[in-house]
């Protein structure tokens, strides 16, 4: 063994001079300067652990949302609720601290949950397979684009709809330095434009992504686009919210041939925007080509059931750029989690859990829209969350409210300039009643001491 020593500076520079560059300096020169530090960091001295422990919760107390701060924050990262025998299981050590189960014969019991967690991802999908995860919704829906274009050989992405804009720059960064297009949909009207479809797909298209419910909020049918699709050789790509599909039509019964999407709010809090889960999904034609890792059923010597990592080689990890993915490897813990709240929940009660969302943010979206100063910014039929038009910057709207102990909501113009006045509202089953006439009492006060001003 060796013991843990940094390299000396004559080893450095025959590890520099073997791979031809200078310096280490010059391996960071594709970093833009403004992201590089100069200089040594501003660390503290040593401290006692009564001393770290006072520090930390100090910062911990400067947290924005606690628990008697009322939030309507979502864009991707949503708050429900989390049975407490989702920790007291994955908490066990044998779940919290096991390594990534390489051998099955070490890893029997997490082998098992993983193999679970595909069970559920798949029949909550409507697709014929999930396989184990992956690190989260970006990434998740960035490896189905690649997948889609190494499967038709093309190099167009066409985005239908208003898709998560982080989710967007993920892709643009998987595919950056490669002859790849992005053909983007504007969705002027907070839908996919059809005639814009019409105009950009045709049989150059290797991939058509359409995300259900979209960023905005708006629940859309891609039925009919994934079928002309396919007619012109396309892959498709449905992006979905796990508890939309309890009441919406699945990736599958869309016909869908991927299915991607954020798992982290089934059973796993929002902390600090992580950690995530990828949800990957797909129909039979592509699960030789499915990224990351896939756990399968088998017998042992004995004859008894077990469980094996399967339709995954090894080599992907040393491949390089001949690899299909370079994902090597899963979320787990999360699996485990999500696993856990799907079976405590069960069909009935995730779709309870849906519905109270659509009760509750189409309660709060009728009222602000009634109060005055508020409308609904689009049309369109929505799930949990909806874009309102405020009647100044929703930047200027979010602070008048936090002010007042609430976070209203997500500010859109972060993301685009004509958005500037519009604001993503969320609403989950935590929400109570008095919870939501709070938001609009808050939004209507601010509204009107504009209106003085």
């Amino acid at each position: 063994m060796f013991p843990y020593i940094p390299r000396g500076e004559g080893e450095e520079a025959t590890m520099l001079d073997a791979i031809g560059v200078g310096s280490f300096e010059d391996l960071l020169a594709p970093l833009p300067q403004a992201f590089r530090v100069s200089g040594l960091l501003a660390l503290p001295g040593p401290q006692s652990e009564h001393e770290i422990a006072h520090d930390l919760a100090r910062m911990a107390g400067r947290n924005k949302c606690h628990p008697d701060t009322l939030a309507f924050l979502g864009a991707g990262c949503y708050d429900h609720m989390v049975p407490a025998a989702i920790d007291h299981v994955a908490y066990r050590s044998e779940f919290y601290t096991a390594y990534t189960p390489y051998q099955a014969e070490v890893g029997q019991g997490t082998l098992t949950a993983i193999f679970e967690f595909q069970t559920v991802m798949a029949e909550l999908t409507g697709m014929d397979l999930a396989n184990a995860s992956l690190y989260d919704g970006a990434s998740a829906l960035a490896e189905a684009a690649w997948l889609g274009l190494g499967a038709t050989g093309r190099n167009k992405i066409l985005v239908a709809g208003p898709l998560h804009p982080n989710y967007r720059h993920v892709l643009a960064t998987y595919t950056q330095g490669l002859d790849v297009e992005i053909l983007v949909d504007p969705a002027p009207a907070g839908v996919t434009d059809a005639a814009w479809v019409e105009r950009h797909l045709d049989d150059t298209v290797g991939v058509v992504v359409g995300s259900s419910p979209n960023f905005l909020g708006g629940v859309e049918d891609f039925t009919a686009l994934f079928a002309e699709a396919k007619k012109r050789g396309a892959v498709t790509v449905s992006v979905f919210q796990p508890h939309a599909l309890m009441l919406y039509k699945t990736p599958g019964a869309m016909g869908a041939d991927l299915a991607v999407g954020e798992g982290r709010s089934l059973g796993t809090p929002p902390s600090f925007g992580g950690p995530a889960l990828g949800l990957f999904a797909v129909t039979g034609a592509y699960v030789r080509s499915i990224p990351g890792r896939l756990i399968g059923e088998t017998v042992d010597r004995q004859g008894k059931r077990c469980y094996v990592m399967t339709l995954r080689t090894r080599e992907q990890d040393i491949r390089r750029a001949k690899a299909t993915s370079n994902i090597c490897t899963n979320q787990s813990l999360l699996a485990l989690r999500a696993t856990l709240y799907a079976s405590l929940l069960g069909p009935r009660g995730m779709r309870e859990v849906a519905e109270r969302c659509v009760e509750n943010a189409h309660y709060a979206a009728d009222r602000l829209s009634a109060a005055g100063g508020f409308r609904l910014a689009f049309e369109a039929p929505f799930f949990q969350e909806f874009a309102l038009e405020c009647p100044r910057p929703a930047r200027e709207v979010v602070a008048a409210a936090e002010s007042r102990g609430v976070l209203a909501g997500v500010d859109l113009g972060r993301f685009r300039p004509e958005w500037e006045r519009l604001l993503l509202v969320c609403c989950n089953e935590k929400h109570r009643r008095r919870d939501l006439d709070t938001l609009v009492d808050v939004l209507s006060a601010g509204a009107g001491e504009v209106a003085r001003v």
